[in-house]
């Protein structure tokens, strides 16, 4: 994809100003089904996209704000990587940020028929853009954010 990619709502999925990258999917579930799949770190390997996100190594049963949790991750090498847990409100949004300071983010808006879910990679506070560029990280990113979000529609089909 590249950065004439559209979110959803028309808007770019890239916005080099903001420094965030957002992609919307429907899916056919109420928002606090999916805020339940989100919320809950050993589902987090099964909707992943990216085919990084290998386990979880320890981690609550569900997330709340606060909460750290580790997943077990492979980016050309295996590694291990802790996150917790910035912002959270029930059935509407939840996000993390790790070490290098980027959220991923979910926000859920409820529509006819199911939940219309927004992921964003938000590194406007990242440590090391210089490693994000390297890896590609934002067109790499919005690429594997578009399949987690199919996997979550069809988790629920």
């Amino acid at each position: 994809m590249t950065n004439a990619a559209r979110a959803a709502d028309g808007t770019p999925a890239h916005d080099p100003s903001r420094k965030i990258v957002s992609v919307s999917q429907f899916v056919p579930a109420t928002p606090q089904q999916v805020f339940d799949v989100l919320a809950n770190p050993r589902m987090h390997p099964v909707i992943d996209g990216s085919g990084t996100v290998r386990g979880e190594l320890h981690a609550p049963a569900r997330l709340s704000l606060g909460a750290k949790f580790g997943m077990s991750m492979r980016v050309r090498f295996p590694y291990r990587i802790t996150n917790t847990v910035v912002e959270f409100e029930e059935a509407r949004q939840i996000g993390w940020r790790h070490f290098g300071g980027h959220v991923w983010r979910y926000l859920l808006t409820p529509v006819e028929g199911g939940t219309m879910v927004t992921e964003q990679f938000d590194y406007s506070h990242n440590r090391a853009n210089w490693f994000l560029r390297a890896m590609n990280a934002v067109s790499n990113n919005e690429v594997a954010m578009r399949k987690t979000l199919l996997n979550l529609a069809k988790h629920f089909a």
